[in-house]
């Protein structure tokens, strides 16, 4: 009884100073961790503000004021234990830093999602999400669809769950893209009863084989980091078309149907050039402004340490010249992750 009742406690603190941050704005500089790992390709801050001179109005002032980060992590190793299979061991990112780097890039809301180093584990997401409250953020879990049971389902959906994330791309492993396939069928079959939506982390080459499978899905359906492109196929041409890209006809197939978003995030994990990003931005707005959303992908796991701002930059100038600043950073996630006023 005493422990249920500090830990109700200190969840009441957490909601409360995260909403006392939120409303008040607070430009908290989040502590500084480790530098980026040598191999990064994010460009220096530098390179991305040449692109075009400072607009006179601050980032904050150009951000509509219900703002959505669709990607980020909570981590805490010395009291939550990694999987066993864990790639790497990464520094504490907790609840309360979190706060503090959302507020210094003028997020309001967020959406945790589970890092592939706890596996099936999402007690560090759920207890996050306890703390930050359903009203300013959302949970993407990840789980055994063979071993879950629906009450467990509800309770995570009250907390504020709204997806089950599946990840190709950190296995290192080349995949069975038939067996993914049923994987896919089976995960939306099992949270379609709670409008959840299924968010998977793969190469956008991979995507021109799973483009009737993912059409076929009754639920929303997610992809991280731009998708991952590579570099295009076509190296000969000297003006560089994202339609070049191996599995980029199939994104923007697979946008123009309407039930899968794509998240503007991590540079850093996509194989291509600031200006090669930019053209494929700019595409995807042009075309499907209502199905890209914003993310920081914080703490920037094995990136720790960069400086994201310059990139969030860059998203607001696209969004801009597309005239969806609205939809990009706060609309479309709305929908996404079934938030509702």
């Amino acid at each position: 009884m005493v422990t249920s009742t500090v830990g109700h406690i200190a969840n009441t603190l957490y909601r409360s100073l995260y909403a006392f941050l939120s409303l008040s704005r607070l430009q908290v500089r989040a502590a500084s961790h480790e530098p980026a790992k040598h191999g990064s390709r994010l460009p220096p801050t530098h390179d991305w503000q040449a692109i075009k001179p400072t607009p006179t109005r601050t980032v904050a002032q150009r951000l509509p004021n219900n703002t959505w980060d669709g990607h980020m992590h909570v981590i805490d190793p010395s009291r939550y234990p990694l999987a066993p299979n864990a790639a790497y061991t990464p520094s504490v990112f907790s609840a309360w830093d979190a706060v503090s780097f959302e507020n210094s890039v003028s997020m309001r809301n967020l959406v945790a999602v589970q890092p592939s180093i706890y596996g099936n584990d999402n007690s560090a997401l759920l207890d996050a999400l306890r703390a930050f409250g359903p009203d300013r953020s959302r949970g993407v879990v990840v789980f055994d669809d063979q071993a879950i049971d629906n009450a467990t389902l509800q309770q995570w959906h009250d907390l504020g769950v709204r997806g089950v994330r599946l990840n190709l791309a950190s296995t290192g492993a080349e995949p069975d893209l038939d067996e993914f396939m049923r994987t896919m069928r089976r995960y939306a079959d099992r949270v379609k009863p709670f409008g959840w939506m299924v968010q998977v982390y793969m190469s956008m080459d991979l995507l021109p084989a799973l483009v009737d499978t993912i059409k076929e899905l009754p639920v929303r359906f997610c992809l991280d980091h731009f998708a991952r492109p590579s570099g295009p196929t076509d190296s000969t041409n000297h003006s560089f078309d994202p339609y070049n890209i191996k599995g980029f006809s199939a994104l923007m197939e697979l946008l123009q149907h309407g039930n899968t978003w794509v998240k503007f995030s991590a540079p850093y994990r996509v194989e291509l050039e600031p200006d090669e990003l930019d053209a494929l931005a700019r595409e995807i707005l042009r075309v499907h402004c209502d199905r890209a959303v914003f993310a920081t992908d914080w703490p920037h796991t094995r990136f720790e340490g960069l400086d994201i701002k310059p990139f969030e930059e860059r998203c607001l100038e696209w969004a801009e010249e597309a005239r969806c600043v609205d939809q990009v950073f706060s609309l479309n996630a709305k929908e996404l992750w079934d938030v509702r006023d």
